[in-house]
Order: C-alpha cells, then sequence, then structure tokens
C-alpha cells in the first residue's frame, strides 16, 4: 500500500492524536511520544511503508520550524529564571557523565567495551553524538555496532520518557498540593508582565498572526545566522532559545507568540516528525539480535541516572523525582522535554493559574537539562570517549 502525500499527514495525525489522548487519559503517567512510537514502530513490522514520513512532503519544512519553534520557547521562559538555572546545568552535566560512567564500567564486562563505548553517544545526547560514534565504527568495519548504535537512538525514548513522565507527575502532585496550600504562588507570570521593556508592547490591532510569525521567523534568521558565523560551534537551536529569551526580553517578542499566533499546535506537529522517521528502520529481526546489549546498556544507564539524582538531591536544592528527571533528559532531548513537561502540567494544573504555576517550574529545567545534554554536553563527551575505540 502507497499512500498519498494527504494521506501520510493524516495516518501520522492519527497516531499523534491517539497517543495524546492516552496521555491526557492517564494524565500523562504514559506519554503522547511513548505511545506513538510505539503504535508507528508496530505499525511499521505490520508493513506500513518505509517512507510514510518522507510522502508527508513536511520532511524538508520541519527542520526549518525547529529554530522557529525553540524562539517560541525562549518567550515562555523569563530571563532571569534562565539564568538562574545554573543549578540544572551543574545536575544535567553530572547525571549525564554518571549514565555515561554506569554504561562502561557496568555494561562492558558484559557486552564488550566496543558495545558500551559506543552506546554512550546516544545514551548520552542525540544525533551528532551518534554519529561521531558510528563514524568511529564505520572506519573499523564494525556493522553490528553499526546497527546497534541506530537501535539505541531510536529507542532511548522508550527508556527515557517513562522515568520522566513518572517523576515529573510526582513532582506536579507536590508542587499542586503546595499552590493548594498557599505556600508558593504563581505571580511570576505578573511580575515578567510588568516588568520595563525597552521596546515598548504592540497594539492589540496589530498584533496579526503574520506580524508575529513575521517577528518569529525573523528572530529564528537572526539566531541561526549567529550560529553559522561561529562556525555552528554554537548549536543553532541553542542559538535560537537564547535569541527568543533574549528578544522577548527586550519586548520584540511577545510571551508565547505561536500560542497568540494561533500556530503552535501545525508548527508541533510539522516539527515533530523527524524524531520518529527512524523507527522504520527498527526491524523485529534488529532488535531480537542485539536486545542483550541494548537491554544491558539502558540498564546500567538508568542505574547511573538513579544513583546521581539520588546524591545530587541530597546536596542541589531538588527533589528526587525533579533531579531524576532532569537527569533522563539525555535519554530524550527536544521537542519530548518540552512535551512531557507541558502534558503534565496540562494534566495536574486543573486551572489556567495551577497549570501556569506547575509549568513554570519544571518546564524551564526539562528544556535547559534537554538542551546541554543533547546539543551540547553529550558532543564534547562523544569526541572524547571515540578516542579510546
Amino acid at each position: 500500500m502507497q499512500f498519498t502525500q494527504l494521506q501520510s499527514i493524516l495516518v501520522v495525525l492519527g497516531f499523534f492524536t491517539v497517543g495524546d489522548l492516552i496521555a491526557s487519559r492517564t494524565r500523562a503517567l504514559v506519554s503522547m511520544r511513548f505511545v506513538s512510537s510505539a503504535m508507528i514502530l508496530a505499525a511499521f513490522w505490520l508493513g506500513m511503508p518505509a517512507d510514510l514520513f518522507k510522502t508527508t512532503g513536511l520532511m524538508s519544512l520541519a527542520m526549518t520550524f525547529i529554530p522557529v519553534l525553540m524562539v517560541h520557547m525562549g518567550t515562555m521562559i523569563d530571563g532571569r529564571a534562565m539564568l538562574a538555572q545554573y543549578r540544572t546545568v551543574l545536575i544535567a552535566l553530572a547525571a549525564m557523565c554518571a549514565a555515561s560512567a554506569a554504561v562502561l564500567l557496568l555494561g562492558a564486562p558484559l557486552i564488550g567495551m566496543d558495545f558500551a563505548l559506543t552506546a554512550t553517544g546516544p545514551i548520552s545526547g542525540g544525533n551528532v553524538a551518534m554519529l561521531i560514534m558510528s563514524e568511529a565504527a564505520q572506519g573499523k568495519g564494525l556493522n553490528e555496532i553499526l546497527v546497534f548504535i541506530t537501535m539505541l537512538l531510536i529507542l532511548q525514548g522508550f527508556v527515557g520518557v517513562p522515568i520522566a513522565s513518572f517523576c515529573l507527575r510526582r513532582e506536579a502532585r507536590r508542587l499542586k498540593a503546595a499552590f493548594a496550600a498557599g505556600k508558593q504562588t504563581a505571580d511570576s507570570g505578573v511580575e515578567k508582565n510588568e516588568r520595563t521593556k525597552l521596546i515598548p508592547e504592540l497594539p492589540k490591532k496589530l498584533r496579526t498572526p503574520f506580524v508575529l510569525l513575521c517577528k518569529s521567523f525573523f528572530v529564528a534568521a537572526l539566531a541561526v545566522a549567529a550560529a553559522q558565523a561561529t562556525g555552528n560551534h554554537v548549536h543553532p537551536f541553542v542559538m535560537a532559545l537564547a535569541f527568543g529569551v533574549a528578544a522577548y526580553e527586550l519586548g520584540f517578542l511577545e510571551g508565547r507568540i505561536l500560542d497568540i499566533a494561533a500556530s503552535s499546535g501545525l508548527s508541533m506537529f510539522i516539527m515533530l516528525l523527524p524524531t520518529y522517521v527512524n523507527l522504520s528502520k527498527a526491524t523485529p529481526q534488529m532488535v531480537l539480535s542485539l536486545f542483550y546489549p541494548i537491554v544491558v546498556s539502558f540498564a546500567a544507564a538508568v542505574i547511573g541516572l538513579a544513583a546521581s539524582a539520588f546524591l545530587i538531591s541530597r546536596f542541589a536544592k531538588s527533589s528526587f523525582d525533579m533531579t531524576l528527571a532532569i537527569g533522563a533528559c539525555c535519554l530524550i532531548g527536544f521537542p519530548g522535554t518540552y512535551i512531557i513537561a507541558n502534558e503534565v502540567s496540562r494534566s495536574f494544573g486543573d486551572t489556567p493559574a495551577e497549570q501556569e504555576f506547575i509549568e513554570s517550574r519544571i518546564m524551564p529545567q526539562m528544556l535547559v537539562s534537554g538542551f546541554t545534554t543533547v546539543t551540547i554536553a553529550s558532543v564534547f563527551l562523544a569526541g572524547f570517549l571515540v578516542n579510546f575505540m
């Protein structure tokens, strides 16, 4: 069976819809990303065309939308709050290193050093770290390990997403109780709105969807150009997030700008597509043949994350649940970190004020952790460890 472009988009939307409904029904206990990934993987195994995502015709557009969505994310976070996230950066780095160390120390005796070393790439981050390890494995003719790395990258969300979702649900329950008891308030949003901006706010009648989208794409384009000026040593997505925060703080961009432009839902759908496309490569035979090293690698990583979260939470001003969720971001990356935080805050907040309060406490940490590990730190870690292959 071959789908038309419209049918392909409809099929993907169907998977996302079922995942979203189950996530809402279970109050984010089962994440939308986890459910949709499992359904798409099963569908590929049952004969769904492997080029489904390519047939949508949206793959190239998706990569263009990611910096724009990063700018949107920046307008959701107070610049001062971002600067205050240095603890999150340290927690994320420590957790990522602990996960990689656990894979090497616990996994290598069971699956061999080649498997353990290459596993640190996808487990500590995303595509770039995996490519670094893949290049080294290909140079040595380690074809089995090439498939192994691909499988880890494809399946890492099945491990990280449930852990982060479970931990964030527990954290959201605690935050909701504190909010209801009046121990904490959601007045941070008021402070942000009342803060004087360098650039005056546009009159409401001028805040049309086209004007807002134009401003968002303009800031995204500037961010990508700035990243290219650094030779992409600063990742374009990271630069876009920083530019979004700066543009919001200056007053050039409105808060939650894509929401105001009624464009965030479609943008999120388009941007999600590349994160699922590799599922077409995971055949049942591949999964079965590499089942043991995959399980060992993920088990060791989870042990490392849990142990580091237990120790770090005793010294940092962070609960064990939030600390473990921050650490698990290296197994998720963006946009999974955003989706999970959004799902949990939406599911546990009974009122807009509660939702905003919960989101303001978990979203910045999840976003910062995801970018710290997946986009930046994992690349350096993989570049270092590849020398030992």
